[in-house]
């Protein structure tokens, strides 16, 4: 019954981020412009070559956008299916909860 529960749980996650594919783009284009700047500023101290690693960043952020939205809905509904199930595991060594059971294909 995990198992069943558990996949349900990653199809509702899969549906869901195709649903929301826009606030999907926005929470990476977020993302992607925290990082970006705080990575050129951490690597890049000269500032005429920060100011032009700044520029390619925000060049490169479609490409970025179209990579990062098919590794999202291709991956996230199973790495957040995990965290949730190692939530809701009840065991002895919490550091240690076994993956999720995958349902059994014959039933």
């Amino acid at each position: 019954m995990a198992a069943e529960r558990m996949h349900d749980v990653h199809l509702i996650l899969e549906n869901l981020f195709m649903r929301e594919e826009a606030s999907v783009k926005l929470i990476l284009d977020c993302l992607y412009d925290i990082g970006s700047i705080n990575l050129i500023n951490e690597r890049f101290a000269n500032r005429p070559l920060n100011r032009v690693m700044k520029l390619i960043a925000k060049m490169t952020k479609p490409a970025f956008r179209f990579f990062a939205v098919r590794w999202f809905q291709k991956n996230c509904p199973r790495l957040i299916a995990d965290w949730l199930y190692t939530q809701v595991v009840f065991s002895g060594d919490f550091l240690k909860a076994s993956p999720i059971p995958t349902p059994d294909p014959e039933s």
